[in-house]
C-alpha cells in the first residue's frame, strides 16, 4: 500500500511520517514539502491514502487534493492543518478525514477505521485490477508497463467480458472501432501481454487459445468483480465511473448503472 505525506514544513513532514508508520507499518510512505512533487509523484502511481497539509507554500493541500481527486478518485483525502475553517471545503470533496496538529498514532488510526474508500487487502504475487474510474492493473502495488498502449486495452476488454473467451476477430473489431484488418497487430498485443504477465508472475492468469484469448478471473482480484459479488468495499468504491478511458466500457458503465439504481430502492 502507498501512502503520501505532504507538509512544506520539514519537521511537520518528518513527524506525520513517523506517526504513520507507527500504525502502518507495512505500507510505502511517500513524503513531499512541495505540493507539487506530490502531484507528480501520483501521476505515475496513485496512491491509497493521502495526508495533506492545508497551509503550504504554492499549491495548498485544498487543490492537491482536487488535483488527485481528478486523476484518481478513489484516492482517500485526509487533511492534517492547524486551522479549523477549512473543514467546509474539505467536507465538500468528500475527503475522509480532517486531523488537527499536533497529530498522534490513535488518531491516524481512527480515521483509518473510517475511511471513505475501505481498503481491501491484497495477495501477493496477483494480478489486481482497478476498473472503475480509469482502468489500472498491478501486481503488488506495482503498475504493469506494457510495450503497446493497446496491450492495456486488450487486458481491460478481456477482464470486462468477465472471462469469456474472445476471437480475435471479436477484439480487432473492438480496438478499432469495428475495423477488423489489424490481424498481425492483434498477435503482438497477445504476445506482449503475455510477456508481461509472465514477467510478474501472472501468466496464468491469461488463457491463451488458437485465435481466441481470456483471462482466468480466478486469479483476478478486481473492483468490479467484487461489486457483483455485493463485497462492501466495492459497493463503497463505486462512484459512477468504469474503465472511464475506453469508450466501448460504456456499455457495462450502463448495466452498472442501471443495478446501482435498483441497489439503491
Amino acid at each position: 500500500m502507498l501512502v503520501l505525506a505532504v507538509d512544506d514544513e520539514k519537521l511537520a513532514l518528518e513527524a506525520l511520517v513517523e506517526q504513520i508508520a507507527q500504525v502502518l507499518p507495512d505500507a510505502e510512505i511517500m513524503g513531499f514539502r512541495k505540493a507539487e512533487d506530490a502531484l507528480e509523484a501520483v501521476k505515475e502511481r496513485p496512491c491509497e491514502i493521502a495526508f495533506l497539509d492545508i497551509e503550504m507554500k504554492g499549491m495548498n493541500g485544498i487543490t492537491l487534493a482536487k488535483q488527485i481527486k481528478r486523476m484518481h478518485p478513489m484516492t482517500n483525502i485526509i487533511f492534517t492543518t492547524g486551522y479549523s475553517e477549512y473543514s467546509g471545503e474539505a467536507f465538500r470533496l468528500h475527503a475522509s478525514g480532517y486531523l488537527m496538529k499536533p497529530i498522534f498514532p490513535e488518531m491516524i488510526r481512527e480515521e483509518l477505521e473510517n475511511l471513505r474508500h475501505p481498503l481491501k487487502p491484497s495477495e501477493s504475487g496477483r494480478l489486481q485490477v482497478r476498473a472503475f474510474g480509469n482502468f489500472e492493473v498491478y501486481v503488488n502495488g506495482q503498475p504493469l508497463n506494457f510495450r503497446y498502449n493497446k496491450s492495456k486495452e486488450l487486458l481491460a476488454y478481456l477482464i470486462d467480458r468477465e472471462g469469456a473467451i474472445c476471437s480475435n476477430k471479436e477484439l480487432m473489431s473492438v480496438l478499432w472501432e469495428n475495423d477488423d484488418n489489424h490481424a498481425s497487430y492483434i498477435q503482438k498485443l497477445r504476445k506482449d501481454l503475455q510477456t508481461v504477465l509472465a514477467a510478474n508472475g501472472c501468466k496464468d492468469a491469461f488463457i491463451s487459445q488458437w485465435g481466441a484469448c481470456g483471462v482466468n478471473t480466478e486469479l483476478i482480484e478486481c473492483d468490479y468483480y467484487d461489486w457483483i459479488a455485493g463485497k462492501a468495499y466495492a459497493i463503497n468504491a463505486y462512484r459512477g465511473e468504469y474503465m472511464s478511458q475506453y469508450s466501448w466500457a460504456e456499455v457495462t458503465h450502463g448495466s452498472l448503472e442501471t443495478m446501482e439504481q435498483k441497489r439503491m430502492r
